[in-house]
């Protein structure tokens, strides 16, 4: 294997969470107040949504330009956001991003979306982890064994021993 594959299950997950987080956008954006988190508009979660969502992003693209670089110098990045979690990409989604949005339009049904994801993030991850494994042999496992999956407070178990 000469390259890797530069998106990942990116596309694989996107093609199913995309039409989700469509559709529960469109259901919570229709007059009724089914989905709301809360009764009218809360300014309190429309911020919050706000910093979280720009916390999602700094950490999305900070990670996408360490996975560019990576990428063009074909080499594992294990740094920034990569020391904190294996996915940092699929986590600032999942975890951030989508949340976010989800506080932004006061909808617990888009929040719903950041299951799908996380459900499907562990449907496809085996195969990129073994593509990784194929391609970087012994410093990937040693990174894999030493970096959570998706979970970053999880490295304070490894602290805390």
């Amino acid at each position: 294997m000469n390259k890797l594959n530069p998106l990942g299950i990116g596309p694989k997950i996107a093609i199913i969470l995309l039409p989700w987080l469509t559709a529960s956008i469109i259901l919570s954006r229709m007059p009724n107040k089914y989905f709301e988190f809360t009764a009218g508009n809360s300014h309190i979660m429309h911020i919050l949504g706000m910093i979280l969502m720009l916390i999602g992003l700094v950490f999305y693209f900070a990670s996408v330009r360490l996975l560019l670089k990576g990428l063009k110098e074909t080499r594992l990045i294990t740094s920034g956001p990569f020391s904190v979690c294996r996915n940092p990409l699929y986590l600032s989604l999942i975890l951030l991003i989508i949340p976010a949005l989800s506080l932004i339009l006061n909808s617990w049904l888009v929040l719903t979306s950041s299951i799908v994801g996380y459900i499907l993030f562990k449907l496809f991850i085996k195969s990129e982890n073994s593509e990784l494994e194929n391609f970087f042999g012994e410093d990937y496992l040693k990174y894999k064994s030493e970096t959570p999956e998706f979970f970053p407070f999880l490295l304070i178990q490894k602290y805390i021993k």
